[in-house]
């Protein structure tokens, strides 16, 4: 139980780290809003493949594509995360 512990804390380290990146993208660039799912994901997969091949045993995968698609879900997550929150402020 312990281990799967310590694997499954990679997930919510790449949300977060993706949901920084995007609100510093969108603060300092004049990105689209309609653009940050993807990039959320794309530097999910990129964080995905760097913990992987960085940090053997942080990412619950047993090769480098599926540390890829863990990393690209947890960045989508970060744009989920992101519209729950926008959509509770908005209707309260």
């Amino acid at each position: 139980m312990t281990e799967l512990m310590e694997t499954i804390t990679a997930v919510p380290v790449i949300t977060v780290l993706c949901l920084l990146g995007a609100q510093a993208v969108k603060s300092w660039t004049p990105v689209d809003n309609k653009h940050l799912p993807a990039l959320c994901g794309g530097m999910g997969l990129v964080l995905g493949v760097v913990a992987f091949l960085c940090v053997p045993g942080y990412l619950p995968a047993d090769n480098v594509l599926v540390a890829a698609a863990i990393g690209a879900v947890s960045g989508w997550a970060a744009t989920g995360i992101h519209q729950v929150k926008k959509q509770e402020v908005d209707d309260a």
